[in-house]
């Protein structure tokens, strides 16, 4: 007889839940992919898609406003305020908008990273009215 293995902890859905947890794990999972998922060699600066796919004019700085605004978009199903909702939606904008300019947009994408400053926002919202309680 086979000595029975203990059962693994259960992780949160991160794909589809909706408890505070797997929002965390979302949305600190896109601003990695966006700000800051690779290495620029020689300086070793971290770059994200939102820098990357604004190179394309307009529809690669559209692309990355897309993209990030979904952060916004959890934000509101967190119950976040409208002044909350309100500056992130202005981080993006910024972002965006100065983002479009050619080459000095792109230089700017890569310093103001707009989806990290959300990110601090949802963080502090998180922290505050769902923190995290440690099971033993």
């Amino acid at each position: 007889m086979e000595p029975q293995r203990p059962r693994p902890m259960p992780r949160p859905n991160v794909l589809g839940g909706r408890d505070p947890q797997a929002v965390r794990a979302r949305v600190e999972a896109l601003e990695h992919l966006l700000e800051r998922a690779f290495t620029v060699p020689g300086i070793n600066r971290p770059i994200g898609l939102d820098a990357i796919i604004g190179l394309v004019p307009v529809a690669g700085d559209l692309v990355a406003a897309a993209m990030g605004s979904y952060l916004i978009w959890e934000g509101r199903n967190l119950g976040m305020s409208r002044w909350q909702l309100g500056r992130m939606a202005g981080n993006l904008a910024v972002d965006t908008v100065v983002g479009a300019v050619p080459v000095a947009g792109d230089l700017f994408d890569w310093m103001f990273r707009s989806n990290t400053r959300n990110l601090r926002i949802i963080r502090r919202h998180l922290d505050k009215h769902h923190p995290i309680i440690e099971q033993r």
